[in-house]
């Protein structure tokens, strides 16, 4: 039977408170460049019927299949049975990517190759890489080889997998997530498929003929970044392009509402991604660097912190029960430590010159055969970086062979006609004779592999042809070929383009020419009217042919359609101060020449502000000025926050978005794989993690939803941090007390365990179920005390109380009271201690509390200690506090009995 569970509104009882296969230069005659006008379709969630790899029917798939007979079992990457070549059944590979297929599946193979994967994009959306990590059973999505015991990259939207010497070539084809278009209405938007290739979940069947479509030996099949639909390469061709969301549909944050606006910074700022790696580094060096600097100008040495006080057990003469000393098991601790951090640095070097190691072990095995290894550079840029790509080739092959399996080794389909190779060691570069042999540039003396430039060849220095992209212009047409010249400038490009798209050159002054280069980061650079573009390709394929073809030109209107206003979130400054004070602190940072235009809201309590551009270029300058700047010797915490356009959300009475707050320090850390999860399932826009700026980011850009639920990954006191900031912002939302769901991630989970979410969130449930739970919970109410202290001018000695889930300080009155919120229980005595000293040391050494299970038994080990002193008299426990409490309930007064401690629960024990 499934188990059900419920929601707690955060509303207060009244109880307590309220092909076109061509370059991206083209270098055909101008009669060909007209016939070429087919519209590229792109890869963005909210593409149309397009998008994707949709064209790849009227382009091909640009394999490149030789004939091979494979030596050990190998599976077609199209339907993912075994190809059986030891039984004269013959398998085709390509050349390029390493696709392999049978010879009866050629004629329905859909799935592009890597090499023109970058031309089938219309709109280029950046992936946002992870730190290097370590998985199994996964595939390349560029060279699709295995991924096992080696380094690589996952995309943390798209559920991309790359090698890290493959990343530079992975195609900027990840999930839109902010589609918005000015002028439609709710009823008007539609969301497409967004298809990634391989990798699926065990056991996936497809959706239109219910077979299995996934493989664990071969990259094959397709899924639906939105919806989660999987199908076989064939079959996704035939499903409907529209995307309903699937199972979660009634709480995910449709991306035709998202807007963002146009700025230079990467998709892992926007969205919070954190480097959770670099930080813990340069937390492990500040550390070491405050343990060095440490003054000795007195004899006393520093006092201990809560943390190392209990977290040890010594004794007096500095030696816990083994017999060792502190000093001793700090030391091992800290070359273990670096043990594991050089091994880490080991492995990441390993993995970068792994292809060039292979290569050497592969020279070794054939010095005595006719194979050689070459270095191949595709330009200035790649020598400086001393970055290559190595081919294998016969020593007596020709230049054009050499020139061929270069293009390969780059993922470039193009006639080789186009290229010529020169010797990388030369002073003075000099094309190398197309019937030259490899032996030829052998010496007897060297021993090193040959270096060698991969060229381009200009037909006609002077003239060309470059492709204009109309972007998100409200044009049905693909790229333009547009001819030029060495003296045609950005606006001349400008006026030709308009009146090819059929815009009207009299709408010149609306629009700017950009410059968009699809790397790992998909940059912009607005273009001056004055550059001349084939002046700006020509300098590029100098430096690096393969950045040439991910260069592309677009047309932009320069005012932006998704508004100009800017909003940034500020926080780490001092809390309680006067607007006119955070203004002044602010100005400081950012200078009088670069203003925002509004402040506000302000969060006093928080020491956090919102601030207001209504420019894109001074919004980025101020982020970047505000990101490295220090207040009081804390680094200021700066987020662009997207917008939400809530207008179209009430059209649709089913559509409740979730809003995702995840904390990955509670418990046993399980929230990193838990929040990546869920950027994946969901609109990652719709996900905040509790570490970069805690609840306030994610409910100032939910503020205008007019309904929502939130989901709290993380413990009690996690709950309670959430629910205290809907207390202080909820007045300012729409939507002012939405439902809150609980995974509970933290040590004790008391409150979870009430509203029936579970005793601890294990990893073995899927992040799928936990979502459909979300949806079909019930609603509750939950009732959340004001408990208020009035401080006696005399006091006889310090009473420590602490509310166990969540006590946080609402306001302080002129008379010196204290407001505090209970959520759980009130605990005043020694439970009280305990549970204090528990979180201050938690707070002080958050690494060494990473496990569930460590927790709870460093929780007994404080506690048995606070007793053993309670009863010896040596802990400075009050024994009497039944004579310093008098307890009254309902007019009534209670006689205590002789008690350490006294708790006033809230929920069922």
């Amino acid at each position: 039977m499934r188990r059900s569970r419920s929601m707690a509104g955060s509303e207060l009882a009244n109880s307590g408170q309220s092909d076109s296969l061509l370059l991206d230069v083209d270098r055909r005659t101008s009669a060909d460049s007209e016939g070429a006008e087919s519209c590229v379709g792109g890869s963005g969630g909210g593409g149309g019927p397009g998008s994707g790899a949709g064209n790849v029917e009227q382009i091909g798939h640009g394999h490149f299949f030789t004939k091979k007979s494979f030596h050990k079992p190998s599976y077609c990457h199209h339907c993912a049975e075994m190809i059986w070549t030891l039984i004269g059944v013959p398998g085709y590979v390509c050349e390029v990517c390493n696709f392999v297929v049978h010879e009866r599946c050629m004629k329905s193979v859909v799935t592009p190759c890597s090499s023109i994967a970058a031309a089938l994009i219309k709109n280029p959306v950046p992936h946002c890489w992870s730190d290097f990590i370590h998985v199994k059973r996964k595939f390349c999505n560029v060279c699709r080889k295995r991924l096992d015991d080696t380094w690589c990259f996952r995309c943390e939207i798209c559920d991309c997998y790359v090698h890290a010497e493959c990343q530079e070539f992975a195609a900027s084809n990840c999930r839109e997530c902010a589609t918005y278009t000015p002028g439609k209405e709710g009823s008007q938007l539609t969301q497409y498929h967004h298809w990634s290739e391989g990798n699926l979940p065990n056991n996936s069947k497809c959706a239109l003929c219910r077979k299995s479509c996934w493989s664990s030996e071969c990259l094959s099949g397709y899924r639906c970044a939105w919806c989660a639909v999987t199908a076989h390469p064939a079959c996704h061709k035939t499903l409907t392009q529209e995307c309903d969301f699937g199972p979660l549909k009634k709480i995910m944050l449709p991306a035709s509402v998202v807007t963002i606006p146009r700025t230079e910074l990467p998709m892992e700022t926007i969205i919070g991604v954190l480097s959770y790696k670099k930080t813990r580094e340069r937390k492990i060096e500040e550390k070491e660097v405050a343990k060095t600097e440490q003054p000795e100008k007195s004899g006393l040495a520093p006092r201990a912190t809560v943390s190392e006080e209990l977290s040890s057990t010594t004794m007096n003469n500095g030696k816990d029960s083994s017999g060792e000393s502190t000093s001793s098991k700090e030391r091992k601790r800290r070359k273990e430590r670096d043990r594991e951090e050089r091994e880490s640095e080991r492995k990441e070097r390993d993995s970068q010159q792994k292809e060039e190691r292979r290569s050497k072990d592969k020279d070794e095995d054939e010095q005595d055969s006719d194979a050689e290894i070459v270095k191949v550079f595709d330009g200035n840029s790649s020598m400086r970086r001393k970055v290559f790509r190595t081919i294998t080739v016969n020593r007596n092959a020709a230049t054009k062979e050499v020139v061929e399996a270069a293009l390969r080794s780059f993922y470039i389909k193009d006639d080789p006609g186009n290229y010529y190779i020169t010797e990388a060691l030369e002073s003075e570069e000099r094309p190398l004779d197309v019937f030259t042999p490899i032996s030829a540039l052998l010496t007897e003396t060297s021993r090193e592999s040959p270096s060698l430039f991969l060229r381009y060849r200009d037909k006609d220095p002077n003239k060309g042809f470059i492709k204009v992209y109309p972007g998100n212009l409200k044009s049905s047409q693909g790229y333009k070929s547009i001819p030029v010249s060495s003296d045609t400038t950005v606006d001349d490009v400008l006026e030709y383009a308009l009146r090819k798209f059929g815009l009207g050159t009299t709408t010149k002054s609306k629009y700017n020419l950009i410059e968009v280069t699809m790397d790992n980061r998909v940059t912009e650079r607005v273009l001056t009217h004055s550059e001349k573009p084939w002046r700006i390709m020509q300098q590029i394929r100098k430096e690096s042919i393969h950045q040439m073809l991910k260069t592309r030109f677009y047309l932009q209107e320069k005012e932006d359609p998704h508004g100009s206003s800017i909003a940034l979130f500020i926080g780490n400054l001092p809390q309680n101060l006067s607007q006119r004070q955070y203004h002044g602190i602010l100005m400081g940072f950012i200078g009088e020449s670069n203003p925002f235009v509004s402040i506000g809201p302000i969060y006093y309590e928080y020491g956090s502000v919102v601030v207001n551009y209504d420019n894109n270029e001074a919004a980025v300058k101020a982020f970047n000025c505000l990101k490295v700047s220090l207040y009081d010797e804390r680094s200021l915490l700066v987020m662009l926050l997207p917008n939400i356009q809530a207008q179209l959300l009430a059209d649709d009475r089913e559509l409740t978005p979730l809003l995702v707050f995840v904390n990955v320090k509670s418990g046993g850390c399980q929230g990193m794989e838990l929040i990546a999860s869920f950027r994946k399932l969901l609109n990652p826009y719709q996900v905040f993690d509790l570490g970069n700026g805690g609840p306030l980011p994610g409910l100032y850009v939910f503020r205008n939803v007019p309904k929502y639920r939130i989901l709290i990954c993380g413990g009690d006191g996690t709950v309670g941090w959430v629910l205290q900031c809907l207390d202080n912002v909820g007045q300012d939302s729409v939507c002012q007390a939405p439902p809150c769901a609980v995974v509970p991630l933290g040590t004790g989970n008391d409150l979870a365990r009430v509203l029936r979410w579970g005793t601890g969130y294990t990893g073995d449930e899927e992040p799928m179920g936990v979502l459909r739970d979300v949806i079909e919970a019930d609603e509750i109410r939950l009732d959340r005390w004001t408990v208020v202290f009035h401080p006696d001018e005399k006091q006889e000695g310090e009473v420590k109380a602490v509310a166990a889930c969540q006590i946080l300080s609402n306001s302080a009155a002129e008379d010196n009271s204290s407001m505090f919120v209970m959520n759980n229980y009130l605990g005043i005595g020694l439970d009280a201690d305990l549970a204090l000293d528990f979180h201050n040391a938690r707070e002080e050494n958050p690494d060494k509390f990473n496990s569930r299970l460590h927790n709870k038994r460093m929780y007994v080990k404080m506690g048995l200690r606070k007793m053993v002193k309670s009863r010896s008299g040596k802990s400075g426990a009050r024994h009497d506090l039944h004579r310093e409490i008098e307890l009254e309930v309902d007019g009534k007064i209670v006689e205590l009995p002789a008690v350490e401690g006294i708790i006033i629960l809230n929920i069922l024990r």
